[in-house]
């Protein structure tokens, strides 16, 4: 003890002090490892002070000595000491000294406070045989979960060595209201030895309760007397041992029984401990939820209250699940705010233990607790805990810890409790709905019912694909109407198909032509007139004529835009070529035709004309430039005369 071997690794402590006393002063620390954080309190002193009583030992030595020495779940606990650079170094549990909080007290933690300093004080007296000799505020801590814990143990004394030059000499440091004025005098005359904290501890409850009434808890005012008027009693003989005040109604409070219980429980036996849990629940509904969540936090959350049987089934369920509403008064004690204020940190740390029976309790309530965590702590704390269940050799441990990897992936996404590369390996196969778009003239579509399939819900947008495109050559949209009509004019064209005989004119004679030849000709015009006669017709649907890239003629009054308007050849001509378009008459000639001439008087002959009027129509067939009444040069027509064929032998091919 004392030396540098003691000095903890990885310490760090604070400059600024929580409070500077006589002899030390009290900072605040923190040790950082691999695994965790932990919060420390240390005391900071001189290795040299003046004194008497400390010629060998500095003040804080002495208390480092007799912390580490007597051990009791209601003393300070010590942890390690060390001296470095002329200073002597004391850490000890975190805590905070009584001054600081007493004032935020209540009366039930006011009470538990006495309680526990009450106990200390008699193991020492009974277990330890040892004095105090300075019980007050200042010899008393506070840690996080509430608790007081009795310290400033650099006067305490065995009985076998109080003397009256002892109480002489630390009379000047001690707290002055609490030394008895005749304590030299009694140390004397009588052979008892405990009368000076008896003493003590009357002033200390004297002052904690002096502003506090019976309507906090029942039978203050009258221990607050007996404390005043029997421990401060002159007379030493009868002042009671401080073992009988346990006995007080003051102590023996519901709320006091329970937290004493919870305290003892590895002194308490089986068939006890299966009373008490079994009706623990509704005896603490009797209490303000916070009073009992900082005051029985921990101990609740205690490694043999969560292996305990009977605390899992009837206890724990409603510990460890806070109040989601109303609904739920009734039945779990907590709400959110007061659980992640004081048991969430506990759960924190009970993360940390590797039992498996621990937990797999945690992990079948985690789902109701989940919430109470920061995204932070899930992450840095939680996270890694679990994914060192999923590596357990125990199959359940396993199975319970994936399910409970499932509940983090909304919180924390996927990517980060997997981790790993992921991609989008499915996808969404239900039909996307959509409004069709409205034709011309079709009635009105009724809307499409919602999507109510609850199979699959995704977060993603679900992009409406375009609708597909119409197939090349269709034009506009028709209703049903305009295509039962345009099928029966269609109808009609394939009637009229080859029935009517057009008549051929030249110059007022007609002849009927009946060789192969001729009925191409006659062809060739029918398809003309009835092509004229069609656009005049008001239609939706093009003929099916009009699809022969002969026989397709120009319309004046197509409203579609021709492309090519500009890429048609203009091709000007002497001679003009007059079809009549007469339907009504019937004329023997399958054509009618009339040629005027601009030219001279003299011209061929009638067979010279009809053998160059048929090699044209032949040449035709073959790729005609422009249209098979395009008129004939004066070149052609001069090769033509000069081949003076008979017009019977025309005839006959």
């Amino acid at each position: 003890m004392g030396n540098d071997h003691s000095h903890l690794g990885g310490i760090e402590i604070e400059e600024k002090s929580v409070e500077v006393s006589d002899f030390w002063s009290h900072h605040s620390a923190t040790i950082t490892n691999s695994e965790n954080t932990t919060n420390l309190s240390v005391l900071v002193g001189e290795l040299f002070v003046d004194g008497p009583l400390w010629k060998t030992h500095t003040p804080l030595e002495k208390n480092s000595k007799h912390l580490m020495i007597y051990r009791h779940p209601c003393i300070l606990k010590y942890i390690s000491s060390w001296n470095k650079n002329s200073k002597y170094y004391l850490a000890v549990e975190e805590a905070v000294p009584l001054g600081h909080v007493l004032a935020k007290q209540n009366t039930l933690q006011i009470c538990i406070g006495l309680h526990s300093v009450l106990k200390a004080l008699c193991f020492l007296h009974e277990k330890a045989f040892v004095s105090h000799n300075n019980i007050c505020t200042a010899a008393i801590y506070v840690t996080k979960d509430g608790s007081w814990k009795l310290g400033g143990m650099e006067y305490v004394c065995k009985f076998g060595e109080l003397s009256s030059d002892f109480l002489k000499k630390s009379s000047n440091n001690r707290y002055n209201k609490a030394v008895d004025p005749n304590e030299e005098k009694h140390i004397q005359g009588s052979s008892r030895r405990d009368f000076i904290d008896i003493f003590s501890y009357g002033v200390l409850v004297c002052e904690v309760l002096k502003s506090k009434s019976d309507d906090d808890i029942p039978s203050l005012t009258a221990f607050r007397d007996f404390c005043k008027n029997s421990l401060q009693n002159i007379d030493v003989a009868t002042r009671p041992k401080l073992s009988t005040l346990l006995e007080h109604e003051f102590f023996n409070h519901e709320f006091i029984i329970i937290h004493s219980f919870l305290i003892e429980l590895p002194l308490k036996s089986d068939e006890e401990k299966t009373q008490f849990f079994h009706s623990l629940v509704e005896r603490l509904r009797a209490f303000p939820e916070v009073t009992v969540a900082s005051q029985f936090g921990n101990l609740l959350l205690s490694r043999l209250v969560l292996l305990n049987k009977t605390a899992q089934d009837e206890l724990l369920p409603f510990i460890l699940c806070p109040k989601e509403g109303s609904e739920d008064s009734a039945r779990n004690f907590f709400s959110e705010d007061v659980f992640r204020k004081f048991l969430t940190p506990k759960l924190l740390e009970i993360f940390c233990v590797r039992d498996a029976q621990i937990r797999l309790l945690l992990l079948n309530c985690f789902k109701y607790f989940v919430h109470t965590f920061t995204k932070e702590e899930l992450q840095s704390c939680i996270l890694p805990e679990l994914l060192v269940g999923v590596k357990d050799t125990n199959d359940y441990l396993v199975s319970v810890t994936l399910r409970t990897l499932a509940d983090l992936v909304p919180i924390l996404g996927a990517a980060t409790v997997i981790g790993g590369k992921r991609g989008k390996l499915f996808t969404d196969g239900r039909p996307v709905c959509h409004p069709r778009r409205p034709r011309k003239n079709s009635k009105k579509h009724e809307p499409a019912p919602a999507d109510t399939n609850p199979i699959i819900h995704t977060h993603q947008l679900i992009m409406n694909l375009p609708e597909r495109p119409r197939p090349d050559g269709e034009e506009g949209e028709t209703s049903a109407e305009e295509a039962e009509q345009s099928v029966e004019e269609d109808l009609d064209n394939w009637e009229d198909w080859g029935e009517t005989n057009p008549v051929v004119q030249d110059n007022g004679e007609s002849s009927s032509l009946h060789t192969n030849s001729s009925e191409s000709v006659a062809s060739v015009f029918e398809m003309e007139v009835t092509a004229q006669v069609s656009n005049s017709r008001k239609k939706s649907l093009p003929d099916i004529s009009e699809l022969d890239i002969k026989n397709q003629a120009s319309s004046e009054q197509n409203d579609d835009f021709d492309f090519f308007q500009d890429m048609e050849p203009v091709i000007e001509t002497s001679s003009k070529y007059l079809v009549k378009e007469d339907l009504e008459k019937s004329v023997s000639s399958k054509l009618g035709v009339e040629m005027t001439e601009e030219g001279g008087e003299d011209g061929w002959g009638e067979e010279e004309c009809l053998r160059l009027y048929y090699e044209k129509l032949s040449a035709s067939a073959t790729g005609y430039r422009g249209s098979f009444l395009q008129p004939i040069t004066g070149s052609e027509a001069g090769l033509a005369c000069s081949d003076r064929t008979p017009l019977s032998d025309h005839y006959s091919a």
